[in-house]
């Protein structure tokens, strides 16, 4: 039964292989930043209503958000898509550095191809549960601002996933694997300073320097690093420090990231941040107003879902380049040194990793490697994962030793490499999502692991009671 409906889901994507991608380079035309991807929710949500979708949007107080739903009761399997871009990281289809317009958008992390795989994987899910007569119900969610105000923990709080089964997410990459890695939570926040502007050399006594309260926040944190657990990452921007060098600093802003392996840890060491953005008011005799963006937790991973993502990703095949492609993946990484390869691999603690080190395109599918390693990155699919099993794999779109959030990466999304990332991912979510639709037993493992897991730790939104998503956050000044 399961092979046939299997069979019937990648089909369709055979099927509608032109307009999968389609779809994805459209998502990639139109970059948009977090909160602001209007055009790309809109085609999404039109190409679902095309398949008799019930859409529900504006979810999470976020006007880009959307839940759409296929079938009725249990089981609810749900799928995740995200769509929104990187700022600044605008660039062509091509092996050279060469922006479509400088300084604009661009989809630096694949997210056109993420939104798109997740799509074509839950309507390829709907069709073969139609033809099957299969009972429960797909659920997509549109994510947006995954990049910045973490849409998904705004989704988290107001219930948007609440009463799932299981959810499942893919992500680009250079490997194809089901990580078991967990990440780091974190809390994204602004410091306003305001003081009093003067002439630096005329009068500057009668000057109170938003910027000196800056600088020093930034020193004192900077001396906490020696004082927090060593997988604890903070980092911070001046956004704003003043007009000329000729006029005190009436008014200056920073953002921080304050990153930890642990969600308590976090809370730990942003009060010791905030205590040292105060003493920074009181040497400067400024007034602090803080912007709390958003804060997310870390990842709980699951074996289950892990295994099941392999084993389908196995079944499946994984995508076979043309020799064209790869001299192109070739090109596109030629300003990645080899050291930068292999410093890039070996912080991936893949056993194996020197057999990569003169590969181009990964076209193996690894057992898992990974569980009890913490990412150094951090993602809002973390709170997605505490309230269900949750399993983001990952496909490779761009050559291994790309480096993240890169121009390399803008385009290599929109090539026939992401291309077939593109359709193979379809294919993998169209596949776990049937097997978790079909086989309690399977759903049940995942429970229990996640159980475990989760060592009966309760979730609580790290979000501020009463606040809102950042809509404006873009714009704010």
């Amino acid at each position: 039964m399961t092979s046939k409906v299997k069979k019937s889901a990648i089909g369709w994507i055979k099927q509608n292989h032109d307009e999968i991608i389609e779809l994805s380079d459209e998502l990639w035309n139109c970059p948009e930043l977090g909160l602001l991807e209007f055009k790309s929710a809109k085609l999404m949500i039109d190409e679902l209503k095309k398949h008799r979708f019930r859409i529900t949007k504006g979810v999470g107080g976020m006007p880009t958000a959307f839940v759409a739903d296929y079938g009725t009761g249990k089981p609810i399997i749900g799928v995740m898509g995200e769509y929104d871009a990187l700022p600044g990281l605008s660039q062509k289809v091509s092996t050279d550095k060469d922006p479509l317009e400088a300084g604009a958008p661009g989809q630096g992390c694949g997210h056109n191809i993420h939104g798109a795989s997740g799509l074509a994987g839950a309507v390829a899910i709907r069709y073969a549960m139609e033809e099957h007569g299969l009972v429960g119900t797909v659920r997509f969610f549109g994510t947006p601002a995954e990049e910045s105000a973490s849409g998904k923990v705004w989704m988290v709080r107001d219930g948007v996933f609440d009463g799932v089964d299981a959810v499942i997410s893919h992500h680009p990459s250079s490997m194809n694997t089901g990580s078991l890695a967990s990440s780091l939570a974190n809390n994204s926040v602004k410091f306003h300073f305001t003081g009093k502007t003067s002439h630096a050399a005329g009068s500057p006594e009668q000057g109170r320097s938003a910027l000196d309260a800056i600088e020093l926040m930034n020193v004192g944190v900077n001396f906490l690093r020696e004082h927090v657990v060593q997988d604890a990452r903070i980092h911070y921007i001046i956004e704003e420090g003043g007009g000329q060098p000729n006029v005190v600093p009436g008014y200056a802003r920073s953002w921080y990231l304050v990153r930890a392996p642990e969600r308590t840890q976090v809370d730990h060491i942003y009060k010791r941040v905030l205590k040292i953005a105060e003493g920074a008011t009181l040497m400067t005799e400024t007034e602090l107003r803080i912007e709390f963006i958003k804060g997310i937790y870390n990842k709980i991973p699951n074996k289950v879902l892990s295994e099941t993502v392999v084993n389908n990703m196995r079944a499946i095949g994984t995508p076979i380049y043309t020799d064209d492609e790869i001299e192109w993946g070739k090109q596109l990484t030629k300003s990645v040194s080899r050291d930068g390869k292999i410093g890039s691999l070996r912080k991936s603690q893949r056993p194996g990793w020197e057999e990569l080190v003169d590969v181009v395109m990964d076209t193996s599918v690894p057992d898992p490697w990974n569980d009890g390693f913490v990412s150094p990155g951090s993602t809002d699919v973390s709170d997605v994962s505490w309230m269900a099993p949750t399993m983001e794999f990952s496909t490779a779109t761009w050559p291994l030793g790309t480096p993240g959030h890169s121009w390399m990466n803008v385009a290599a999304s929109a090539h026939s490499i992401g291309h077939k990332s593109l359709i193979f991912a379809s294919k993998i979510i169209a596949s776990v999502g049937l097997d978790l639709l079909t086989d309690a037993e399977l759903r049940e493992k995942a429970w229990e692991e996640h159980g475990k897991r989760t060592m009966g730790k309760e979730y609580k939104t790290p979000i501020p009671e009463g606040m809102q998503p950042p809509l404006d956050m873009w714009g704010k000044k």
